[in-house]
């Protein structure tokens, strides 16, 4: 590789079996103990002390001390876009698990894509926005239209707020599940805040499943046809 940053000794690090799984666990934007993520991969806490120095060092993680405990989570929405688009391409091949987990279904009907919705329902959503012109594509990437603030404001949401904040407001992430893209951004990280509040829905242990109730379901796609 003669041009360009190096992506090897990157590629390296997620290409292990153990720390892909550490790394696709923290995409459900929840921080972890050592011992939690060791019994999730199911390692030793030797094991992944070693996996979790090695994504530290390459910033692919960071790590808080509260009290005795030191807790992990990825560095940022950088590295959750790298595993999401990873995760689509090996999809997209027919590199998929040899044996679905119970929880599959559930993970491909909606899920948390590092802080906001992914799967069937995110791309519903997203898709929705488009058509009803809440949102709008450009050549500066995408934008909330006047319709589109007014719709997230029958949430209780100031898109005028999130704006300013120092993230982009709004962008497509491509689904790895549905090969189509959902809604990311800041805008997207405050709807799924906003649906896990109002109890239309539920974040699953040790899990990036987004449980939706019958009426969750109804009344998030009640508000995107709203008007």
């Amino acid at each position: 590789m003669k041009d360009g940053p190096n992506i090897v000794n990157i590629a390296a690090l997620i290409g292990d079996h153990t720390r892909a799984e550490v790394l696709t666990t923290l995409l459900a934007d929840r921080a972890l103990t050592a011992t939690e993520l060791a019994d999730l991969c199911g390692v030793s806490r030797a094991t992944i002390s070693g996996h979790l120095a090695k994504l530290l060092d390459a910033n692919l993680l960071t790590v808080e001390a509260q009290g005795r405990h030191r807790y992990f989570r990825l560095a940022d929405g950088d590295v959750a876009s790298l595993l999401e688009s990873m995760m689509g391409v090996a999809f997209r091949t027919g590199a998929v698990r040899l044996r679905s987990g119970p929880r599959e279904p559930a993970l491909r009907k909606a899920r948390v894509c590092y802080d906001h919705l992914a799967g069937e329902l995110g791309v519903t959503v997203y898709e929705g926005l488009l058509a009803s012109g809440a949102l709008l594509p450009g050549p500066e990437g995408l934008q909330l239209s006047d319709s589109g603030r007014q719709r997230f404001a029958l949430l209780g949401m100031d898109a005028s707020n999130l704006a300013v904040r120092r993230r982009t407001l709004c962008r497509p992430c491509l689904d790895w599940s549905e090969r189509r893209h959902h809604l990311a951004g800041g805008l997207g990280a405050a709807l799924l805040d906003s649906i896990v509040e109002r109890g239309w829905a539920k974040r699953m242990p040790s899990s990036r499943v987004l449980g939706f109730s019958a009426a969750g379901e109804k009344s998030l796609l009640a508000w995107l046809t709203a008007g």
